[in-house]
């Protein structure tokens, strides 16, 4: 992810979250934070989607994953996900880590068809309507091969 790419993640992040990440937050994210990696995913030159992670000591934390409307049901959140760890795995992370609303079915479905396990609640967590966060864990492969299924046109 560039700042260039800022003004279509602010489409994406509004159209996915009820709490979405202000634009100076990502901007912070990507100049101040060099604990912070991001990917875009590209379809014909456009970004339809993107994800984050927090890389600190051996752990990955995942701040976001969001898929334009439009896009989704084509399994492209499960090709961040996977892309992310792939990623983390490369830069030496063993474990990942992120939270995910109590009432956010789907993508609990997917964390959990890529390894992650519950291992505990955040209450209140979401400042919204005060919905319980599930941290969720998994431990990374040393080497995950990536899913290769059209990953090469949408890096």
């Amino acid at each position: 992810m560039k700042l260039a790419d800022l003004p279509d993640v602010m489409v994406i992040e509004h159209e996915s979250f009820s709490l979405p990440w202000s634009e100076e937050a990502f901007h912070n994210e990507l100049t101040h934070n060099h604990f912070a990696r991001y990917q875009i995913m590209e379809m014909g030159g456009k970004p339809i989607g993107y994800a984050g992670m927090w890389t600190i000591l051996d752990e990955a934390h995942i701040t976001n994953i969001a898929v334009r409307s439009a896009y989704r049901g084509r399994h492209l959140g499960e090709q961040l996900l996977s892309r992310m760890m792939d990623w983390a795995a490369e830069l030496g992370m063993v474990r990942m880590t992120l939270e995910v609303r109590v009432s956010n079915t789907v993508a609990r479905a997917l964390y959990e068809k890529m390894g992650f396990a519950p291992a505990g609640v955040r209450k209140g967590y979401y400042s919204d309507n005060h919905e319980d966060a599930i941290i969720m864990w998994c431990e990374l492969p040393g080497s995950q091969s990536e899913t290769g299924e059209g990953s090469e046109s949408l890096w």
